[in-house]
């Protein structure tokens, strides 16, 4: 009985711990800020870091995203905003991955931040 215990408990920290993710780090990291038109030449999957405005919703958890070097269509899973009411006004710093289809490239995002 004290091992299926001991396995139980094991068990649920194993599952705290995934559950909590690799989230609670604040600081730098080693991903510079790219242009959209920078992240639309990189590969699939490349992890990229933009910083600029939402402009306009295309629905479905999709919106155009702008900076000073074009637009490119971003996805973003409503939970990633954290928090964050944007405007497009709102300068906001972007993480996520490229993720390119057969004919076209958007941005995967992670999370969304206001830009420093």
């Amino acid at each position: 009985m004290k091992k299926a215990l001991t396995g139980l408990g094991l068990s649920l920290v194993a599952v705290a711990a995934f559950a909590q993710g690799s989230g609670g780090f604040t600081g730098p990291d080693n991903l510079r800020v790219v242009t959209t038109v920078e992240a639309a030449a990189l590969a699939d999957d490349t992890a990229v870091k933009l910083q600029g405005y939402i402009v306009k919703s295309l629905g479905d958890e999709r919106y155009e995203f702008r900076d000073n070097s074009g637009t490119i269509v971003v996805e973003i899973d409503g939970d990633d905003w954290h928090g964050i009411k944007a405007t497009p006004e709102t300068r906001i710093e972007l993480r996520g991955e490229v993720d390119k289809e057969w004919k076209s490239t958007e941005i995967d995002v992670d999370s969304v931040s206001l830009a420093p």
